[in-house]
């Protein structure tokens, strides 16, 4: 658990960050936003302490993180960043062990969470462990950059716009590979974003900052739903929040009885993906199976659209 407790930054007399509270629970992923100059990379930076706060605390399961010098919490918690800060000089493989070195573990062991983390990142270590960052592409590099961050079995893992400079294609492949991983791994997950997209497809809670202030913290259905200030409406924006709803639930929550003709959509589909394939394919219901295959139940056109609109 993260508990951030009236924290505070000024810069020679400009507030930054002005009197944040909010926890965020164990094994879950909170996505914080804003737009720039709005705080939030400096509210995460706080917690690592790459940045001290000017008054405040911050707690890591129960433990005031001024109890240890910064060096020594900075190898406690996995931070990755946009372009992935890998050493250029150094291998992929060189590059994952860094903080396993750094706290002394011996080789085998470093060898063997270097190994662990590379298969689970989809890269052959016998392909890429010698390679140098260059000769990877910037989907690759990006997954060895959160394999470094997690090589130290982090129970918090700090992301600042991680995905930031990689193309529609590749972001969304490595927004997939973080919700799996987290899944997986169960990690504390903290990650800052401008893009309301990607908030909404990964974060179980979301953080709204605007002028250094924490405007609304709450489940983006809370968001879409009750957006607490205008600033909050604006960030999601009106022409999107039908989409966004249908985004964030799965037709599991949306099926009834009855059945429909064609290929079934698995219950794990998204009411969005759901929608427009029916549109698509020009149906009005699709029959929806669980992970079995077993037919639940169908999706209709009508009841997604009464979804997007926001109907109870």
């Amino acid at each position: 658990m993260i508990e951030i407790d009236d924290i505070t930054k000024c810069y020679d007399g400009r507030t930054v960050v002005d009197h944040v509270t909010m926890t965020i629970e164990p094994r879950t992923l909170t996505v914080i936003v804003g737009t720039s100059g709005s705080g939030k990379t400096t509210l995460l930076r706080m917690i690592n302490r790459l940045v001290e706060p000017t008054s405040g605390s911050i707690r890591l399961d129960g433990e005031d993180n001024h109890g240890m010098p910064g060096f020594e919490l900075r190898r406690r918690i996995g931070y990755a960043i946009q372009g992935d800060g890998l050493f250029p000089h150094r291998t992929v493989a060189e590059n994952i062990a860094t903080v396993p070195q750094l706290l002394g573990w011996d080789g085998a062991r470093i060898r063997a969470k270097v190994a662990e983390l590379m298969q689970l990142f989809q890269l052959d270590p016998a392909l890429f462990s010698t390679r140098f960052p260059h000769e990877l592409s910037g989907g690759q590099q990006q997954r060895v950059g959160v394999a470094r961050a997690l090589a130290a079995e982090p129970n918090v893992l700090l992301m600042d716009e991680p995905f930031g400079a990689l193309d529609p294609i590749i972001r969304a492949k490595a927004q997939a590979d973080l919700l799996e991983i987290r899944k997986l791994l169960g990690t504390t997950i903290v990650l800052v974003t401008h893009d309301m997209s990607e908030a909404f497809n990964l974060a179980d809670r979301i953080a709204v900052m605007d002028k250094g202030a924490l405007v609304q913290y709450g489940a983006p259905v809370d968001l879409l739903k009750r957006p607490a200030t205008e600033f909050v409406q604006a960030m999601i924006g009106l022409g999107e929040r039908p989409f966004r709803l249908l985004a964030i639930e799965s037709v599991a929550t949306a099926v009834e009885p009855g059945a429909a003709e064609g290929e079934p959509l698995p219950q794990a589909t998204s009411q969005r993906d759901a929608l427009a394939h029916l549109l698509w394919t020009g149906r009005k219901a699709a029959p929806v199976a669980d992970e079995a295959g077993g037919i639940l139940g169908r999706v209709t056109l009508e009841e997604l659209s009464r979804r997007a609109a926001g109907s109870p």
